[in-house]
């Protein structure tokens, strides 16, 4: 268990210290777009800043969650969901919700921008651990197993797919579906809500032209290189062009203008560009490092809540990271996700170092093993016990 821990406190660490260069390397060209009469340092300094409030207030909530044994969750875990809910409606309230290019997904209060979607997604996995584990001998029922936490599902991702936002909706969909499955779910329950939900989703798609667009330049990207698919080809030409070592730190030219949003959801193919293939790799190999650790813990938990709890939130930063690489590199259709402990972004940062604190807290309160001891402390071990030991012929 030390291992696995010391893994992902390593691997989480380096990878907000990677997010925080280049966060402030990324953000240098953004003013040149903006504001060509100020200096370069200014948006890159605040931005910087920004992140570096984000990361004191995400050490804290982490370290808090490691402190209290996570079995508090259990009490808390209907407060929290409904206030979760109750602050991702809040983004529809005139003058306190802010609208963004059609979409109700931030609230701003003081100054101050939050995503409740970001919280609602910790939120959810904490009810339906806690669901599961108060109904784990009948989870294999269809009642008890997929309508009873499908109506808290529906709830959390009603609110999130109204606002619109499709990709988060889509990521907590299957986070939700794989830990129920953990809960002991049957697979065949589980197919028709699937279906149900998947052909709702296509429909709402063929009726969003915005989306429909998207969808149309990830299958043809040469008919659309000037407008849906231009973020995309240019994140893979910063990908390309930066070789095996990267252009170098700072030297990144697709910032200029060319890929939007490379501060946030495509920072993957700044990393690309600068550092080159030998970083990208690495944050592949973290993430993958965060997985296996994540799963681990999961499997060594103390009981079967710990168990739920420590699967879902590793289920979530791997699905993160996996789907906003894939956007990046045009595996999958353009959809704006955050790469966790990476991106720009207060809310998302926030949410996943709440997350890493519950599985070092699982992880810190799993059974330790006892070592096995000898009947009689003057007990010697034979030649003979040692099964590599050589054996005269």
């Amino acid at each position: 268990m030390k291992v696995a821990v010391t893994t992902l406190a390593i691997c989480v660490a380096a990878l907000l210290g990677l997010g925080l260069v280049m966060i402030y390397s990324a953000s240098l060209g953004l003013v040149l777009v903006n504001n060509r009469t100020h200096v370069h340092a200014e948006v890159g300094a605040h931005l910087l800043q920004m992140q570096l409030v984000w990361c004191a207030l995400g050490f804290a909530a982490c370290a808090m969650m490691v402190i209290l044994d996570y079995a508090l969750l259990k009490k808390l875990a209907l407060p929290f969901f409904i206030g979760s809910l109750v602050l991702a409606a809040c983004v529809f309230i005139p003058h306190f919700g802010i609208s963004l290019n059609g979409a109700h997904r931030w609230i701003k209060w003081h100054g101050i921008s939050f995503q409740p979607s970001e919280l609602v997604k910790i939120a959810l996995i904490i009810m339906l651990a806690w669901y599961c584990d108060r109904s784990q001998r009948k989870m294999d029922t269809f009642k008890r197993g997929v309508v009873f936490p499908g109506l808290i599902i529906a709830v959390a991702l009603g609110l999130i797919f109204v606002e619109p936002d499709r990709g988060t909706t889509i990521l907590l969909a299957a986070v939700s579906g794989m830990m129920l499955l953990v809960a002991g779910v049957r697979l065949h329950h589980l197919l028709l809500p699937v279906l149900a939900g998947a052909a709702a989703l296509a429909v709402s798609i063929l009726h969003d032209p915005m989306r429909m667009n998207r969808i149309a330049a990830w299958l043809h990207p040469q008919d659309h290189l000037n407008d849906a698919a231009r973020q995309a080809q240019q994140g893979m030409i910063a990908l390309g062009s930066g070789g095996v070592t990267g252009l170098g730190l700072g030297n990144g030219l697709q910032k200029l203008g060319y890929v939007s949003e490379i501060q946030s959801d495509f920072i993957f193919a700044n990393i690309g560009e600068e550092l080159g293939l030998i970083a990208t790799l690495f944050v592949i190999v973290a993430f993958l490092l965060i997985a296996v650790c994540g799963i681990f813990i999961a499997l060594n938990s103390r009981d079967y809540f710990g168990c739920l709890l420590a699967s879902g939130v590793t289920f979530l930063i791997s699905l993160q990271a996996a789907i906003n690489i894939g956007v990046v590199t045009s595996v999958l259709p353009n959809k704006g996700l955050a790469l966790p402990f990476i991106s720009s972004g207060g809310s998302s940062l926030l949410a996943m170092l709440i997350g890493v604190g519950i599985l070092l807290s699982v992880a810190r309160r799993a059974p330790v093993r006892e070592k096995p001891v000898l009947e009689n402390n003057s007990a010697t071990i034979e030649a003979g016990d040692n099964p590599f030991a050589a054996r005269a012929v």
